[in-house]
């Protein structure tokens, strides 16, 4: 599915990582007692750290303060961090000059304020209210639920391929106006990108506009919400390389402006009496209470590094991986990759493949316990996509960023081989439904035992596969 074969482009390196992140040198306890270097290939639900982000956050640590809300330095230092980190996110994605930039805590977040939003939206259509909004069926949970739950929504089932699933997007869109078309940006499962630009297209040409789901695809792609005619776009930062807690929406104004605030309370309002509110206009409509500093400057701090990056190096990094990747799973007998639709050949680092007839969430504890490989096993938050692809119980999935190398690849696609070979070395039971090894003596690092107390690895590296 790689756009780039693995033989070409020889020259660029993929031994060294493209950026150092935390934990990059992680080393591991394994189920034999033995101690290992960590392969992270699980950036796909909560990417590491970038050391420089870590850097910036800890600069921030001895001015907290609050923002928007003090005279004081630290408090004029904070806000003026936190309003600044907007337009270096505007600029990350090629955002428009008008458009409003509002932090939420992840892309599920800034998905329910829109869909919040659209519930106050006049699509001047007589006996159409607020209209609805339209997805395809292979969406992640975050962009499939908070539409369900809303008058007008409809479902397009995709096609085996992707110019089959745009002429039924657009004679569903003809039989029956919506307001919104919303779209993942890169499947967070086989990690294919569908044509953004062309689905603008379609949507608007039908009076709808575009929401793209850019959690995947913010941090493996650059983006260009004005080139291509994104209306709205949402992301997070811990799929960005910053820590958890902030994610952002970027879009047109008039919507956000037209609905109450998202959360009622403390900095959202202009004047508040005991009889109702005179709700603030921009971004302050929907961020009510004490903001995530930290977070928003990590999450700003990311988008500089990724944006300073040379032209295209991301995505020639990770092509060069994700080819080796799928060309060592292809390779071995008894794997099978996944792909949604067979026009599609641009995907970010995000492999999903499954083993017949084993337990994807066996062989993912196998990878952790036994090689400290980490992986990701179940359903992905996307159930209809992985009944749509054949394996309603979960597979497993691999998923690269910047601080992955050739060497981490040839690990996982080594310990796979091993696996098929010869099975799981050491017994596994399950728990609570999630594999898990017995004997198990790991426990946990020292200074979390401090914490917690003392005790072994309380899980294992199986989920469950609601998950």
């Amino acid at each position: 599915m790689s756009s780039v074969s693995v033989s070409q482009d020889e020259s660029f390196s993929v031994d060294e990582p493209l950026l150092p992140v935390s934990g990059g040198d992680l080393t591991v306890p394994l189920v034999d007692g033995g101690h290992t270097p960590y392969v992270n290939l699980d950036y796909a639900a909560s990417a590491p750290c970038l050391r420089a982000v870590a850097a910036r956050v800890e600069a921030l640590l001895p001015y907290s303060a609050s923002v928007h809300r003090g005279a004081g330095y630290a408090s004029q230092v904070c806000t003026a961090l936190f309003e600044s980190a907007r337009e270096d996110v505007r600029r990350f994605i090629g955002g428009r000059a008008g458009d409003s930039v509002v932090f939420t805590r992840n892309t599920t977040d800034a998905v329910n304020l829109l869909a919040h939003c659209l519930d106050h939206v006049d699509t001047g259509r007589p006996g159409q209210g607020a209209g609805g909004a339209v997805v395809f069926d292979v969406e992640h949970h975050a962009n499939l639920l908070p539409w369900q739950r809303r008058p007008g929504f409809r479902c397009v089932p995709a096609a085996p391929s992707m110019a089959e699933s745009l002429a039924a997007l657009a004679a569903e869109l003809r039989a029956r106006p919506a307001a919104l078309v919303a779209v993942t940006g890169a499947s967070n499962v086989p990690g294919e990108v569908p044509p953004i630009a062309e689905i603008a297209e379609l949507a608007h040409r039908h009076g709808a506009r575009l929401f793209v789901d850019a959690a995947q695809l913010a941090p493996h792609r650059r983006i260009d919400m004005a080139a291509d005619g994104i209306d709205y776009l949402a992301f997070s930062g811990h799929k960005l390389y910053a820590p958890f807690g902030a994610g952002a929406l970027v879009g047109r104004p008039d919507w956000l402006d037209a609905a109450p605030g998202y959360l009622a309370g403390g900095g959202a309002v202009r004047e508040v009496t005991v009889a109702g509110v005179d709700w603030a206009d921009g971004p302050a409509r929907h961020e009510a209470g004490t903001p995530n500093l930290p977070g928003v400057v990590a999450l700003a701090a990311a988008c500089r590094e990724l944006s300073a990056l040379p032209a295209d190096r991301l995505r020639r990094h990770e092509e060069r991986l994700r080819g080796e990747l799928v060309e060592g799973l292809t390779a071995l007998e008894g794997v099978r990759v996944h792909r949604i639709w067979t026009d599609v050949q641009d995907a970010v680092g995000v492999v999903t493949f499954s083993l017949p007839g084993h337990d994807p969430a066996l062989v993912s504890a196998c990878l952790a316990a036994e090689h400290g490989i980490g992986v990701r096993a179940g359903r992905f938050c996307a159930h209809p996509l992985l009944a749509r692809l054949g394996v309603p119980e979960g597979a497993v999935r691999a998923s690269i960023g910047v601080g992955s190398t050739a060497a981490d690849v040839r690990r996982l696609v080594g310990a796979l081989a091993d696996y098929l070979r010869s099975g799981p070395r050491w017994t596994y039971v399950r728990r609570d439904g999630q594999w898990v090894p017995t004997p198990d003596e790991r426990r946990l690092p020292g200074w979390v035992e401090n914490i917690v107390g003392r005790q072994r690895v309380p899980v294992g590296a199986g989920t469950p596969c609601g998950h």
